[in-house]
């Protein structure tokens, strides 16, 4: 009785269904996961960081040293054997307004390492959705062979029954060996580019998947896209590129202000105290001096060789490099996008081409085979009635692969895939 509850249980727990992975969970496990992800995250924090650093300079500046010195002889101001100690606290009040551009110019950087990021995680959900759809396609394709495969070895065996019967010739049944000989190397070679594909998409995702947790729920129904203009426009608006680009060109016009302050007055406030004493160690000695200052310092560069003319003179080149990369770039996605859009009509309307072909290819492979048995037609031309049928299916998945391929370039163009990460 207990050898029987085992074999139950064991049973029951083997039949259990495989949780389905859809393609929203490995994208999401991909942009966790990955390590090119964590690299641009840690991009961002070190973004973050460097605005805190700018910021020091609306803090003051503390200094302590201890100096000592030994002199061959003693002179009128400072003896043989002598140390100090000092401090300084200092403190800028005004440099041309170079601080406050600094750091809004690293705070905008920040945004374009963040947009960067969002970069990165689009480009990542867009790889693994295309992995996922090459398993799909390879998945499909190798069902295709397998039904080919079949067909040809029940052609191969009743064509070996006509023969004992002497219906057909030897070599009619070797021209249906040689094409059943073919299928068999295709199915091959099929399962191994599914293999191979499963392994991508474990590589795409970082993790292992295996072909019974995918269930390819998202190929049933065929993409529906919004209007290409209603893309374009969210496009131009939310895509990370363009958006970097945007904050490096609004970061290099902040950096022209930064440099120009260099032509207006520094004033510094400072504060010192001093102790000086005859001895190696402070505090030792017999001669003691201590001295407690306070200073303000205005100073104005007059001239440093034309240092400055050329600092904002690069910057605002910046400014201008960017904004033509920016037009470059916002000009190429257009570009991309009208044609991702021209593939994806022409790929949609194909599907109903394919499937209608399908549909006649099997009707012609049914009338073939009827007049094949009644003698009206050659095995060639029952060959080349399963070819045409395989090639209909394997134009169907083609078309099918094409579609969703365009469909998930343009999600990426419009930034629409849903995933962020916390740092995005």
């Amino acid at each position: 009785m207990k050898l029987f509850n085992l074999v139950v249980l064991f049973l029951l727990l083997s039949s259990t269904p495989v949780k389905a992975l859809g393609l929203d969970e490995m994208q999401e496990s991909a942009t966790r996961n990955r390590e090119i992800v964590k690299r641009y995250q840690i991009m961002v924090e070190k973004s973050a960081q460097e605005v805190k650093r700018v910021r020091s300079g609306y803090y003051p500046s503390l200094n302590i040293g201890y100096q000592a010195d030994k002199l061959d002889e003693s002179s009128l101001y400072e003896h043989r054997e002598n140390s100090s100690i000092y401090s300084t606290l200092s403190m800028n009040l005004f440099a041309g307004f170079r601080d406050r551009y600094t750091i809004e110019s690293a705070k905008i950087m920040q945004k374009v390492e963040g947009f960067r990021l969002q970069g990165v995680e689009q480009d990542i959900q867009l790889a693994v959705a295309l992995r996922y759809l090459s398993v799909y396609e390879s998945q499909a394709s190798l069902t295709v062979a397998r039904d080919a495969s079949k067909t040809l070895e029940r052609i191969y065996q009743d064509g070996k029954r006509r023969l004992d019967v002497g219906l057909i010739g030897k070599n009619e049944l070797l021209k249906f060996k040689v094409d059943l000989d073919n299928a068999n190397i295709t199915v091959q070679k099929n399962q191994a580019d599914l293999d191979k594909d499963i392994q991508l998409l474990g590589r795409a995702i970082n993790r292992s998947v295996s072909l019974e947790e995918l269930n390819f729920d998202e190929f049933a129904l065929l993409p529906q896209l919004e209007d290409q203009k209603v893309c374009k426009e969210k496009m131009l608006g939310s895509r990370s590129e363009l958006l970097a680009l945007q904050g490096l060109t609004e970061s290099a016009s902040v950096q022209v202000k930064a440099e120009q302050g260099a032509y207006y007055p520094r004033l510094d406030m400072v504060g010192s105290y001093s102790r000086y004493d005859d001895d190696f160690i402070n505090g030792e000695g017999e001669f003691t001096d201590e001295e407690l200052r306070a200073q303000v310092v205005l100073s104005l560069n007059i001239f440093d060789g034309f240092s400055r003319e050329s600092t904002i003179s690069q910057a605002r080149l910046s400014v201008r490099e960017m904004q033509y990369d920016q037009t470059e770039l916002q000009n190429t996605l257009v570009t991309d996008l009208a044609n991702l859009f021209i593939d994806y009509r022409v790929s949609l309307a194909n599907v109903d081409v394919a499937r209608e072909d399908i549909n006649h290819a099997e009707e012609n492979l049914r009338i073939t085979q009827l007049k094949y048995k009644e003698g009206l037609q050659r095995e060639s031309d029952l060959l080349d009635a399963v070819t045409n049928l395989s090639r209909a299916r394997y134009n169907e998945v083609a078309v099918i692969r094409t579609l969703f391929a365009n469909a998930f370039r343009i999600t990426r163009m419009i930034e629409g895939f849903q995933y962020r990460s916390s740092s995005s």
